[in-house]
Parts: C-alpha cells; structure tokens; sequence
C-alpha cells in the first residue's frame, strides 16, 4: 500500500500538458489515465474539431461514406480538459509555460505530439484548385471535388497519392498521378519491391507518369517540365510531410536535420520533463542501430504508452518498436513491417504480377522487415518473428505455400 501512496503523491497535484490533440496526443492521455495517473491533463490542440483520427480522410469521409472520424474517447469522463482551436506558439522551459494563441499554459510535463505538417509544392501558394489532405477540412474541401468528377492531377505517388488516387477513381475521376522520380513509392521501398506496384495504376484506370517533374501548377493546369500540359480541374499534392516543430525555435529543445525532435530511447528531450512522441520525433532504434523517425498511425498509437510510463516513473520504459503500418491502394491491402535499410536479403514469397504476394527483408537469416500484399497472415506472422529476431530459412521463406512461423532456421 505504501508504495502506491508514494506513486499517487508523487503524480497527484501534478500538471501533464499534451502539445498536439491527434493519435499521439489523445492516446497520451488515454494511457496516462489507464496507468493510473491522477493530474491534470489538458490537451491542446490547433484545429477547432473534436481529436479525429486521420486515415479514414483518404477513404471513407473523402467518398462522402462518413461525416467524419472522432475518436471513440469520452474526455469528460477521464478528467482530461481539451483546448482545441488553439494552436501552440513557443516554449519557455525556465518558466515551465506552453505559449498558446489563448495565452501561456503552464506545466509540470509537458509532451510535445504536433504531429507532421504537409509539404507544399513550391509556386502553389494562392493558386485556385490546388489541394493537400491532411486534416478534417482538407478532405471536406475535397469531397465535393470528387462528386464533380473532374479532372485531377495528383503530385507525388507516395502512400498518401496512392490512397487518394484510388478514392478519386472509385467516385469516377479521370486521374493523373505524376511522379519525380521513375516508380512509386521511391522514397520508402527498394526499386525491384516498387516496380509491380506501378502497374496498379494502370489496372485502375488512373495514369501513372513518373521521371515528370512539375514546371508550375497553373488555374486549371499542370505544366510539366517536358512542355506536356495536363489540363486539371483540381491539384492534390502529396509530395511527403515534415515534423511540426517550426515553434520549437529558440526552446532549447533539440531538433534534428529534418525538424524532427530528437527524443532519447524514453522518449524525453534535451529539456528536463519534456517528451516527444508521433510524427513530430525521432527516436533511437536498439533493434536496428540507427534513429527512426516513424510517419505512421501505429507510432502514434504505441509511443504514448512509453511516454506515460515514464512520466508516472515506476520503472523506466525504453522504446524500440517493429515499426507496423497499413494502406489500402487500387483494391489491394498493403501491409509493412520492420525497416529494411540494413537488410542483405531479399526473397520474394508469390508473384508480384498476381494479386497476393510478399517481400522479406533478411541482415544475417535474421528477418527484419516485410512487406505483404493481401497476405495479412505473412504479416502478423512476419511481425512477431521480427520482434523475436528469428533466424530464418530462406528456402522454406521463399514458397508461399508454407506458413511464415514454420519457416525458422533449425
């Protein structure tokens, strides 16, 4: 009983301010609750919604099948006070204050979930037409650009082009997607792995142009660096996202190169009693030697655990997870996990000119990454080998006939 005293003394009377009211933000609060915290939390958040989550933008509220995506969380009944509307603008450690457009929130721990903001296409600025899909209000803008059917110009075939591709197909679009560099997904999978991916444009009547860069994006039109003019109705941009730190400058907390705060293995900052956790941190990997920065759902759902951990302070957590995320593209449910930079392997499972095939990523027979597409039990088998770093025969791994777990080295 005494050391349960202890704990409610030491948390009690506290105060946890949560900078950010997306995935990262809430379930830092639903976890603090869950772990039995008793102080004040107040959440703050810059969009005047209700915390929503975000994949469902790109599908179900984009085609009309949803109004929108709130999170199943009664704050009231958890105690936990939300400011929404209210975007963060600095930080001033010494005095312990959040500054906010509403004026100074002070704090006991605060945490820093603001999440990634989209890249903008240079020259766009102003111009009519032109679209990104990040929040509530960007997909209700481009919801009624859907039902006109137009003619639309996606840049960037990325996860999020991918998505919004196919959603622009399903209600009838005529879709272009252009992309810099010569196949999909060039920034996070390997050339061999993306090339059968290119052909699912084509099989869903959208048109895939890669090696085309944008010249500048005009009212109605997408001028392309080869002189060739694709006449647009409406300009989604999809080009990546940048950690939301920019007001971070001047706090004293350390960001790294891409603007990503640079959290240590349990998720604190360079500044005393201060986390990080979602899109907007880095953290160190123990399992692959090397700092991730994790642009996905599951990240946000699975940090703010650690963090609470932490901030209730029992037992110190460390955080090194088999990085896990999911995209749905052209009738095909795409699944990842792991990272595979290090990998020296790469064995395919399946044809990937069929519907259903997987990659595995092996460094020394150990497995340390997949990807499966229509093949969710290779991924939930795949998982928990990685997280086990089990070695692996790479005869058996190569036939889709047998099951994953049955694939282990002698």
């Amino acid at each position: 009983m005494g050391e349960q005293t202890a704990q409610e003394g030491t948390s009690q009377g506290r105060r946890v301010v949560v900078a950010g009211a997306g995935m990262a933000g809430v379930q830092t609060a639903v976890a603090l609750r869950e772990q039995g915290f008793r102080g004040v939390i107040t959440v703050i958040g810059a969009e005047p919604h209700q915390p929503y989550d975000r994949p469902p933008l790109s599908k179900a509220v984009l085609l009309g099948k949803a109004e929108d995506s709130a999170f199943d969380v009664d704050f009231d009944s958890l105690g936990v006070e939300l400011r929404l509307g209210c975007e963060v603008l600095g930080l001033r450690p010494a005095e312990r204050e959040l500054d906010t457009e509403q004026g100074p929130v002070p704090y006991d721990v605060l945490v820093l979930a603001t999440g990634a903001e989209p890249v903008t296409l240079p020259g766009t600025e102003g111009v009519p037409g032109v679209h990104l899909l990040r929040t509530l209000d960007d997909a209700e803008r481009l919801r009624p650009v859907l039902a006109r059917q137009h003619e639309i110009v996606v840049v960037g075939a990325g996860w999020i082009g991918a998505e919004f591709a196919t959603a622009a197909r399903e209600a009838g679009c005529a879709v272009t997607v252009v992309e810099a560099a010569g196949r999909p997904l060039a920034g996070a999978l390997p050339a061999e792995v993306a090339a059968p991916m290119a052909a699912w444009y084509a099989d869903a009547g959208a048109e895939l142009r890669t090696d085309a860069r944008v010249e500048r994006v005009e009212p109605g039109a997408v001028l392309l660096a080869d002189g060739t003019r694709l006449p647009a109705g409406a300009v989604v941009v999809g080009i990546g996202a940048r950690p939301a730190t920019a007001w971070l400058a001047g706090s004293g907390v350390e960001l790294g190169p891409h603007g990503d705060v640079l959290a240590d293995a349990r998720l604190c900052t360079s500044v005393p009693d201060v986390y990080a956790v979602g899109d907007c941190a880095s953290f160190p990997s123990g399992r692959y030697g090397e700092r991730l920065m994790v642009h996905h759902w599951d990240n946000a759902l699975q940090g703010p655990r650690t963090v609470a951990a932490n901030i209730l302070g029992e037992t110190p957590a460390a955080y090194d997870p088999v990085p896990y995320f999911w995209s749905e593209q052209f009738g095909r449910f795409v699944q990842y996990a792991g990272h595979h930079p290090a990998a020296d392997r790469l064995i395919w499972r399946g044809d990937p000119a069929g519907p259903a095939w997987t990659v595995c990523w092996l460094c020394e027979d150990r497995l340390v990454a997949l990807l499966a597409v229509g093949r969710p039990r290779d991924l939930a088998q795949g998982r928990r080998l990685i997280e086990a770093g089990a070695r692996m025969d790479a005869a058996a791994l190569a036939d889709p006939g047998k099951p994953l777990k049955d694939a282990k080295a002698e």
